[in-house]
């Protein structure tokens, strides 16, 4: 299922800074139903007559009017068989039509239950469809009246007040957006349906005459159940996979502080890859000064934005385990220590335990790795103004204002303005705004941490 929306506003131009790095203008194709499809009803089979069957109505015709050849031998008459069938014809009889109606109350269950679905999907499909509107029109009254969870629309409707003032201050206006839907998870009921439901969101963009297109993948669990004959919406609630730490708490705070503490790390040695060494064979021999590869970073981001790459393990919540992967597809070197709770390494499972550093992981990790003070291998900058990032830089966000950091991301392009546009996985993004106050885990007390990558390590 997809349904897309255009829009047409007037706007002011206004002049594209010197070092901003445009997306090409793209248009948005309009996509096939995905998550909704159902087969059409088959026709029941015929069935089978209640008579007799025609083979046995012409053998008991030509019993009743055979002779046998007289040769001159007295004729008598042959007799007459009762018309009645036997009793054991009568029993199959009786069992062909008891399987007859068996065969057709299974197809008419299976009718009813197709009849159900169809039912409660098509209501998915219209919410599918309020929402692309609700996105578009960066206004929340489009779903107001359609679902009953006051506490989700107050959600929604926070989350697009803000969403549209920042992009009126930005001088941006969604030209057209386009919602594709895919079910999940379903949990059926006799009157209640549970759905997870991810929705994959375009929207094109409009600055200044100049377009880009961004991306995102948001994740919904939907309760429906009838009322009056009819299916409602009745909750919804947010998948919010930014908000989840990969580990516990208990796991990683000693690695934490141990980073946080250290004022400079020594590189153990300067780590040659793990994986992937037939794609970048010019990796197996690193020689000092090697140069950060920003644009091949950036690819790497756009080619795996949205699916795992199957050379590393995948996580549940997988947004810094991406990070690392990009920087490492830049020629960042690993600093492999043998602890997780130093260095920054992947070597994937050894003899089915997790071997790789909470900083290649854990955006929190991450963050105190990339703050520490270190000359060699993988190592950055702080500034203090996004304006100051780069391709391929790095961004790490506090949404509770508690200095631990749940969340990263990486820069792959820019605005007409000149402001970043980033990458993330577990909650799949291309070319987001960086601030992210269009997603649901964004709080008033939002922090941020901002890397410049190293130029050479």
């Amino acid at each position: 299922m997809s349904t897309r929306s255009d829009q047409s506003r007037n706007h002011p131009d206004k002049q594209r800074p010197s070092k901003a790095l445009v997306l090409q203008p793209a248009a948005v194709r309009t996509s096939q139903p995905s998550g909704f499809l159902m087969k059409a009803d088959e026709p029941e089979p015929p069935q089978r007559p209640s008579g007799e069957a025609p083979e046995y109505a012409a053998r008991e015709q030509r019993s009743s009017n055979h002779q046998l050849p007289t040769a001159g031998l007295p004729v008598q008459s042959a007799p007459t068989k009762s018309a009645q069938p036997s009793a054991g014809h009568t029993a199959g009889k009786q069992a062909g039509a008891k399987l007859s109606s068996l065969l057709r109350s299974t197809e008419q269950s299976v009718a009813g239950k197709r009849e159900k679905a169809g039912e409660w999907k098509s209501v998915i499909s219209q919410y599918v469809n309020l929402y692309n509107k609700a996105e578009t029109d960066q206004h929340y009254a489009a779903l107001d009246d359609y679902i009953e969870d006051k506490d989700h629309c107050q959600r929604l409707r926070y989350r697009l007040e803000r969403l549209r003032e920042r992009d009126l201050y930005r001088g941006v206006l969604p030209a057209r957006g386009e919602t594709k839907a895919e079910l999940i998870k379903v949990n059926e009921s006799f009157a209640e349906v549970s759905v997870l439901v991810k929705l994959h969101i375009k929207r094109q963009m409009e600055q200044s005459g100049l377009y880009y297109l961004e991306e995102r993948t948001e994740v919904e669990r939907l309760w429906l159940n009838q009322s009056g004959g009819a299916w409602r919406i009745f909750r919804i609630e947010p998948v919010i996979a930014e908000r989840r730490p990969r580990f516990g708490v208990s796991e990683y705070t000693a690695a934490m502080e141990e980073e946080l503490d250290q004022t400079h790390e020594a590189s153990v040695f300067r780590s040659t890859p793990f994986l992937n060494l037939d794609q970048y064979p010019q990796l197996k021999q690193r020689v000092k000064g090697i140069p950060y590869r920003r644009e091949l970073a950036a690819a790497y981001a756009d080619r795996w934005w949205n699916e795992g790459n199957p050379a590393y393990e995948e996580f549940e919540v997988n947004c810094t385990n991406y990070i690392s992967q990009c920087l490492f597809a830049g020629h960042a070197p690993m600093n492999y220590t043998g602890k997780r709770e130093s260095g920054w390494w992947y070597k994937g499972r050894n003899g089915g335990k997790e071997w790789w550093s909470y900083s290649w992981a854990v955006s929190n990790a991450l963050t105190s790795y990339l703050s520490g003070k270190r000359s060699s291998g993988l190592h950055a900058t702080v500034v203090h103004s996004v304006e100051e990032l780069q391709l391929g830089d790095v961004i790490t966000y506090d949404w509770n204002g508690d200095n631990r950091y749940q969340h990263s991301t990486i820069i792959t392009a820019f605005d007409a303005a000149g402001m970043p546009l980033v990458n993330a996985n577990t909650v799949p993004s291309r070319h987001r705004f960086w601030d992210y106050r269009d997603s649901y885990a964004w709080t008033e007390q939002t922090r941020y941490r901002f890397f410049h990558i190293a130029d050479h390590f």
